[in-house]
């Protein structure tokens, strides 16, 4: 696709002004998506104080950073497919250079997975508790005790919010973590929301991939974009579903960042669509 004439290019965008508004706002997603990866990582290291305060075991790396590990791996997947499907020309798209995009895009699905059983981990940590053996919470301030107030979100346990506990009080296997039961329904359908959430987004991939893929041979015809656009309205309603919890739960940077990813993919979208229409535009089919 890289290498289009301006009139090509005017014949989706219309002129070379809104193409450059196109590309300035998809670059500009792109910058924000990757400051995300900051973002997460300064929050899941306020929670490691309060979660793996003692060391990380090998099998608890995922689960202590799988938001961080998620959002790195998507960007560079997002900067993969920006390449293959708007920047390089086809023709250069082959050997190695071919072998380089899929084998890095390759790296990146197996740390999605990897960051999926992540979030996994972590719901089914929350289903992990048991009452409080003591029966004032209060009675253990001065130890080491936190208090989970929201999902990954932490505080120590003091005489102020040792009262505020309301309901039963569970304590979290493993952890010297202390939840009642409303903040652990809360913390639950919010771990639910992550899992739905990054295995939608493993099915965006999959989509994706085998677009990309067909384009690459000459194979994206009009029937398989008419069916993947099914399955992907499908799969975006959930992952609008999923951004609409986490606004309504009060959840800012899950629903800062889903809102970025969303509007990337249209851009990846957008660039599959014209890459097609540039293909079909090189090669008619004869009537």
């Amino acid at each position: 696709m890289a290498g289009t004439s301006m009139a090509e290019r005017d014949t989706w965008f219309g002129n070379d002004t809104r193409f450059r508004l196109f590309t300035a706002a998809k670059y500009l997603v792109y910058l924000l998506l990757s400051f995300n990866i900051y973002l997460f990582l300064q929050e899941e290291l306020a929670a490691l104080s309060f979660t793996f305060a003692d060391g990380i075991a090998p099998g608890q790396f995922i689960q202590a950073f799988s938001a961080t590990i998620d959002t790195a791996a998507w960007v560079i997947l997002l900067l993969m497919f920006e390449l293959e499907t708007a920047v390089l020309n086809d023709n250069n798209i082959h050997g190695l250079v071919k072998w380089g995009l899929h084998g890095l895009r390759g790296l990146c699905c197996i740390a999605l997975v990897y960051a999926f059983t992540g979030y996994y981990q972590e719901l089914a940590t929350l289903y992990q508790v048991s009452p409080l053996s003591v029966a004032d919470a209060c009675s253990l301030v001065g130890g080491d005790y936190s208090v989970l107030v929201d999902l990954d979100e932490y505080v120590p346990l003091d005489a102020v919010n040792c009262a505020a506990l309301g309901g039963q009080v569970f304590t979290v296997a493993g952890f010297d973590i202390l939840v009642d039961s409303e903040t652990l329904r809360s913390a639950q359908l919010l771990a639910w929301v992550d899992v739905v959430n990054a295995a939608d987004w493993l099915l965006v991939v999959v989509v994706l991939e085998v677009e990309v893929r067909l384009q690459l041979r000459g194979d994206l015809s009009d029937q398989v974009m008419n069916a993947t656009k099914v399955v992907k309205l499908i799969i975006y309603a959930i992952l609008f579903l999923c951004a609409g919890y986490w606004a309504y739960a009060g959840d800012f940077l899950d629903f800062y960042d889903a809102a970025l990813w969303l509007f990337a993919f249209i851009f990846i979208e957008l660039n599959v669509f014209e890459w097609q229409y540039e293909t079909d535009a090189e090669h008619p089919v004869a009537a």
